[in-house]
This record gives structure tokens, C-alpha cells and sequence, in this order.
């Protein structure tokens, strides 16, 4: 029995770990119906095409929660480069609302869409 639990536990933990690494893809999914952060990223886009600075802002905003919700649950899968570039992409997309620049804003966006696309693979 000793011998199975010094072999067992090794390889459970081992495969847990495994497990956690891998689940990036899955665990940055929507779980509840406000953390969607393609539909977020494709409602501020709107908002910048239409210039609607205001609803931008607040859309900005949101995103900025939801990505706070969903960074605690894909930080063990995740590369940190993703991580670190999708904030960098929302405080610059805050800049370029705040200033009204529809191009920069659109970068941001897309290039913040990009950085999704690539978490946890």
C-alpha cells in the first residue's frame, strides 16, 4: 500500500498540474452571460464606428470587469505576454476614447481581439 501512495501521488499531481496548464482555452469560455468578452470587444467597435464616445466609454469600462473576472481564472493557462498585452490594449483603447480617435481605438480593439484569439493555446 506505501508503494502504490509514493507512486500514486506523484503521477495524480503530476497530471493534475497537466490538466490546469491545458484548460486555458476552456476556462476563458463564458461561464455566466457577462463575461463574453468577444461580444464586448464587437460592442465597443460599434460604438467607435458610430462615434459614440460615451457608450465607449462605459462599453470600455465593462470590458476593463469582465476582463478582471476572467484574468483570475486563465492565469495559471495562460502565457503572461498575453496576459500583460490584452491590459496594455485596454488602457491604450481608454486613451484613444478619451480622445476621441476612431483609428486608434480601432487598432486597439482589433489588436485586443488578436491577443484574445491567442490566450491559452
Amino acid at each position: 500500500m506505501r508503494r502504490f501512495m509514493v507512486i500514486a501521488i506523484p503521477i495524480v499531481t503530476l497530471v493534475f498540474f497537466v490538466l490546469i496548464m491545458l484548460s486555458g482555452d476552456i476556462l476563458k469560455q463564458p461561464l455566466v452571460g457577462d463575461d463574453n468578452i468577444p461580444q464586448s470587444i464587437e460592442t465597443i467597435i460599434q460604438d467607435v464606428n458610430h462615434e459614440n464616445w460615451t457608450a465607449a466609454k462605459q462599453n470600455t469600462e465593462n470590458l476593463n470587469k469582465v476582463w478582471d473576472k476572467i484574468v483570475t481564472r486563465v492565469q495559471f493557462s495562460s502565457e503572461r505576454y498575453e496576459i500583460n498585452a490584452f491590459s496594455i490594449n485596454i488602457a491604450r483603447l481608454r486613451g484613444a476614447i478619451q480622445a476621441k480617435d476612431k483609428s486608434s481605438g480601432l487598432i486597439e480593439l482589433n489588436e485586443a481581439y488578436e491577443h484574445w484569439q491567442e490566450l491559452g493555446k
